[in-house]
C-alpha cells in the first residue's frame, strides 16, 4: 500500500458549546491540517496522486474554513467544532470533492502538540 500526504493550514477562531472552561469562549487557532490518500498501485506515471492536485482539492476546503468564525458556519451550527470535528468535515469534503482518490486519514492540529484525526473505517 502506497501513501502520500499533504498539508496545508487555515486560521480561524471557535468556541466549544458546552465546554467548561476557558475553550467555551470565543479563541483562535492557526490550524495545520494533513491528508493522506492511499493506493494498491501507481498510476502510469508512478504516482498515487498529483500532489498539485492533492493540494489544490485541499486548499479548496481551507478556502471555506480560513478566517471563519467556524460555529457560524452551517456544518457547524449543530455539531461542535472541535478538533475531532474538523478533522471529520475536511475527511467528507475533500471525499466529495475527489471521489477518485481513496483518502485514508485527515489529521488537525490546534496547536504544535495537539492534534486529531479522522480516518475511513
Amino acid at each position: 500500500m502506497y501513501t502520500v500526504k499533504v498539508r496545508s493550514h487555515f486560521s480561524s477562531a471557535h468556541n466549544l458549546k458546552g465546554y467548561k472552561g476557558k475553550c467555551e469562549e470565543l479563541h483562535g487557532h492557526n490550524w495545520r491540517v494533513e491528508v493522506a490518500v492511499c493506493a494498491e498501485k501507481l498510476d502510469a506515471t508512478g504516482m498515487v496522486v498529483d500532489f498539485k492536485l492533492l493540494k489544490e482539492k485541499l486548499g479548496e476546503v481551507m478556502t471555506e474554513l480560513d478566517h471563519k468564525h467556524l460555529n457560524e458556519l452551517e456544518a457547524f451550527k449543530k455539531m461542535n467544532p472541535t478538533s475531532e470535528n474538523i478533522a471529520y468535515y475536511v475527511y467528507q469534503k475533500l471525499c466529495r470533492k475527489s471521489r477518485a482518490l481513496d483518502i485514508k486519514e485527515v489529521t488537525v492540529w490546534e496547536t504544535d502538540t495537539s492534534s486529531a484525526t479522522y480516518s475511513k473505517a
